[in-house]
């Protein structure tokens, strides 16, 4: 049997899988947020170190005993700064923090050839521009930084004692050069920083060192190899089998990601588009991210007063989508893909004396599925083909969601087994992997389909008149909330 580990931003999930790709077991423990100022996001490293060791204690001993290598999967772009005995320095700033787009800025004026050599645009969440907001606001602790993590490899270097990440998490830092597949020395220097200070890369379904006697120990394991992982993305597409050119997955977590699979560097950094190496040697992809997605949903079940999300869907099922007049425009966080703007906010309109909490709850799903559509087209012009999409996350298990989600995007969606356990399941496939028996078409198969929405003629042309609606919006309101 095999173990992921996902290293998630509200909670670390941890799943076991045997050989036939079935899960054995899973276990998740929750992990805490801090905002200590507006547009700021933080997690304490020990956090995730706690949540993980409690997640996979919680799964049972005797599937424990018998892993023969752990994969691991994370939330990207966040900023780990050790000093030289691999210490926190402060608590890590998440994908999701806004404080950095003036640094964003002038990363690119220091080094024009920024969308160029990383095939991105400098955006608040990556990890670049963190360093520089560090450099600027805390110098002591910028000086005293030796090594540079990403979330899930903090966690690694707490298992293995190892210094190491993988190319696709590694290409959301904007040190990477995804083409070449290795540090770029320019883009560290940019940021006043050299290659000594980063993790050695290795490929995803590559080991990278074994656990610790200790913590084998305590997890009640053999001292088995850890393989590089990925990136949450590229994991969740690992565990859903989009592995080749042109299949794609959308995941509804707390933020939501359109994903494509290619087998060439595909850039479109001017719109807002990622393009990143994927987990697997001789593999890219291209990702458009919207930074609120089911996130924006919980805030709405809270604001309308339902006792949880489940609660709030069953109020709305009977409701058609796309028949009311609100537009919600979920940008409570600012927004990738396509506006790039940090400084972009949430929008509720056209409310009238009928609106009601139902209302506001169908609107936010409305407006979700609205975020991936302009995603969709970003990478449509990008010249990208999308052949087919599988549904993962959560949030995959609404159906009144993916009828949303269906009519808005016009394409039908396939949701497959383990699709709720998403990045998990793709790092336990790449620990497997890290053995080098196997080859990743067979092991990265596509889990059986469980059932497919497809496009609603009524509900699509009713969509797509209101989506009109929702793309006015955001010009007539950008800028007025700085």
């Amino acid at each position: 049997m095999w173990l992921g580990l996902d290293i998630g931003t509200s909670a670390v999930k941890a799943v076991v899988v045997d050989l036939d790709g079935k899960v054995v077991a899973d276990a998740a423990a929750r992990l805490p947020i801090s905002r200590p100022r507006p547009a700021w996001s933080e997690q304490h490293p020990d956090d995730w170190w706690q949540a993980a060791t409690s997640a996979v204690k919680r799964l049972p001993s005797d599937a424990r005993a018998v892993v023969r290598a752990v994969g691991l999967a994370g939330q990207m772009h966040g900023a780990v700064l050790l000093d030289d005995a691999d210490r926190a320095l402060r608590p890590a700033i998440l994908w999701n923090d806004g404080r950095s787009a003036i640094e964003c800025h002038e990363l690119e004026l220091r080094e024009p050839r920024t969308r160029e050599i990383t095939a991105n645009a400098a955006m608040p969440g990556f990890t670049a521009p963190k360093l520089l907001w560090v450099r600027k606001h805390e110098p002591g602790i910028f000086n005293a930084t030796a090594k540079v993590l990403l979330p899930k490899d903090y966690v690694r270097l707490r298992m293995t004692g190892d210094h190491a990440s993988d190319m696709s998490d590694s290409s959301g830092t904007l040190w990477l050069d995804p083409s070449a597949r290795r540090w770029s020395s320019v883009m560290l220097a940019a940021c006043h920083l050299d290659e000594g200070q980063m993790p050695r890369l290795y490929e995803g379904s590559e080991p990278t060192g074994v656990l610790r006697a200790e913590v084998a120990a305590e997890w009640g394991m053999e001292r088995v190899p850890v393989a590089a992982g990925g990136g949450d993305n590229s994991a969740g597409a690992i565990g859903s089998g989009v592995v080749a050119a042109g299949q794609a997955f959308l995941s509804v977590g707390t933020s939501g990601v359109l994903f494509v699979a290619t087998d060439r560097l595909l850039p479109a950094p001017d719109r807002g588009a990622h393009a990143f190496c994927h987990a697997l040697p001789g593999r890219w992809h291209q990702m458009a991210v919207m930074l609120s997605a089911a996130s924006a949903l919980d805030w709405a079940v809270s604001f309308a007063g339902y006792r949880d999300v489940g609660t709030a869907l069953a109020a709305v099922h009977e409701k058609t989508p796309f028949a009311r007049p609100e537009v919600f425009l979920p940008y409570l966080s600012g927004e990738r893909t396509p506006h790039n703007d940090a400084d972009a906010r949430g929008a509720l309109v056209g409310l009238d004396h009928d609106s009601g909490p139902g209302d506001l709850i169908m609107a936010v799903l409305e407006g979700v599925a609205y975020g991936f559509a302009d995603g969709l087209a970003v990478l449509e012009a990008a010249g990208t083909p999308v052949l087919d999409i599988t549904v993962i996350g959560g949030a995959s298990q609404s159906r009144l969601w993916g009828r949303v989600l269906a009519a808005a995007l016009q394409r039908p969606l396939h949701y497959r087994s383990e699709a709720h356990l998403g990045p998990a399941y793709g790092a336990a496939r790449l620990a497997r992997l890290s053995e080098g028996h196997e080859a990743a078409e067979v092991v990265c198969s596509m889990p059986p389909i469980s059932h497919v929405v497809e496009p609603e003629k009524a509900l699509v042309d009713d969509a797509s008149s209101k989506l009109q609606r929702f793309r006015a919006l955001y010009p007539a309101l950008k800028g007025k909330f700085r």
